[in-house]
């Protein structure tokens, strides 16, 4: 993900590449928002109103986004990053005194294509719960229609037409307008090497490892965080009599798998941010302040893996992050200022116990807020350093007097600012 430090002045032009059909801007709400969010469909759907016949628009400024669609520039960024990755647009910038970006839209998948997505398919059932799911499937399904007792008498093509051309004309086709797809580019360590050379040569066929097989095997790696090792085995399992690979079990062996290890639940994102509306309307001269916008502006996917020194966080912690979201149902930034908390005063440790313990009393206390969660947790410390919050582990039993507490602690807000030029110095705080 490239941050220019995009501005409003910074100009942009549009063009499209796909069909986009009533049909289509259905499935872009049906089936892409609950992954992506309502921002980013109205960012997908405002820059295709600005196109015109030709497939192509005139010259905007940002700002012009920033007045239509009544959001700050940075979250037209973030609307525009997850549009870019679940693959509806491209984006291209020549920099300069003021930088050119050029936005590529691109065509949402059908809706057969989606449902049989290996991330997308997973993470929408995910998102939305079974009984939604069901309902948008059921939507979508070709009706079953029984011509057992017809008979088909459909006329041929030849039947009808008769050729009569005198004359042989050549036409360059190519920029004929296309329904065209992008593909969800994954950047992975993923060895198909290694995983080739693990399998006898005796059990697969010559044409087994195509590139769509390649690519199927690398989004089940990715969504279900299955490594090398463990992928050899479901592939060997996923083979049929003719050495291929069976799409249909792979997918449902990767899935098991997944659901074996994880207590029966099934894989999402944790890209979210806090909602807008429980966002807190302060501004930044304090450092409190700074540090809520942080928290309310940050996955906790991206403020967990700044905390591990901005490297890959692990899957025991990761798992914990996804359990609060989906299971807890606690917003984003409220989990960043439960994540910040416990470091702080439990040694750098995510303990499990510890924290579902505070998440309890946080649900009864219906936290909801950045705010919420920093007041609770400063009236909880006092508690804490006097041993009412018993928990039943070595970690939490250690001597508190010299403990460590986040930065917020006794800092009050100061209201009504905007600037926002010193939260990166702040936030090495973290580190």
């Amino acid at each position: 993900m490239k941050n220019l430090n995009l501005a409003p002045a910074d100009t942009y032009k549009i063009y499209n590449k796909g069909i986009i059909t009533n049909e289509k801007i259905k499935i872009l709400t049906n089936l892409y928002q609950p992954i992506i969010g309502f921002s980013a469909v109205s960012l997908y759907l405002t820059l295709l109103n600005d196109l015109n016949k030709k497939n192509e628009s005139l010259t905007y400024t940002h700002h012009h986004l920033m007045t239509s669609m009544q959001l700050k520039l940075e979250s037209i960024l973030d609307a525009r990053y997850k549009l870019e990755g679940i693959g509806l647009l491209k984006t291209f910038v020549k920099q300069g005194e003021i930088d050119e970006y050029l936005y590529i839209l691109y065509s949402p998948l059908s809706a057969y294509e989606f449902f049989n997505h290996p991330i997308l398919n997973v993470v929408l059932y995910n998102n939305i719960g079974a009984k939604e799911y069901e309902m948008l499937q059921s939507f979508y399904k070709v009706p079953k229609i029984s011509v057992k007792d017809y008979q088909d008498i459909t006329t041929s093509f030849e039947e009808v037409f008769t050729s009569n051309m005198n004359t042989s004309l050549l036409f360059d086709n190519s920029d004929i307008q296309d329904d065209k797809f992008r593909k969800i580019e994954i950047k992975s360590n993923f060895d198909f090497d290694l995983l080739v050379s693990s399998i006898p040569k005796r059990l697969v066929n010559e044409k087994c490892f195509n590139d769509e097989i390649k690519e199927l095997i690398l989004n089940l790696s990715y969504i279900y965080k299955i490594d090398n090792l463990n992928m050899q085995g479901l592939v060997r399992n996923s083979l049929n009599e003719r050495g291929m690979i069976d799409k249909i079990e792979l997918r449902k062996s990767c899935r098991n798998y997944y659901q074996f290890e994880n207590n029966g639940r099934l894989p999402t994102l944790i890209y979210n941010k806090q909602p807008e509306y429980l966002k807190t309307p302060i501004g930044n001269e304090s450092r409190l302040s700074k540090l809520i916008y942080y928290f309310e502006n940050t996955s906790p996917y991206d403020f967990l893996k700044k905390s591990y020194g901005n490297t890959e966080p692990t899957n025991r912690d990761k798992k914990l992050i996804e359990s609060l979201m989906l299971e807890q149902k606690l917003n984003p930034g409220v989990i960043n200022v439960l994540i910040d908390y416990v470091l702080k005063i439990n040694h750098k440790k995510l303990n499990k116990d510890y924290i579902e313990t505070i998440v309890g009393q946080w649900k009864r206390l219906k936290v909801e807020t950045v705010m919420d969660a920093m007041e609770v947790c400063k009236k909880e410390h006092k508690k804490f350093k006097k041993n009412v919050l018993k928990i039943e582990t070595k970690d939490i039993k250690e001597n508190t007097k010299d403990v460590e507490l986040p930065l917020w602690f006794d800092q009050k807000i100061e209201k009504k600012s905007e600037n926002l030029q010193e939260l990166n110095d702040l936030l090495k705080e973290f580190d």
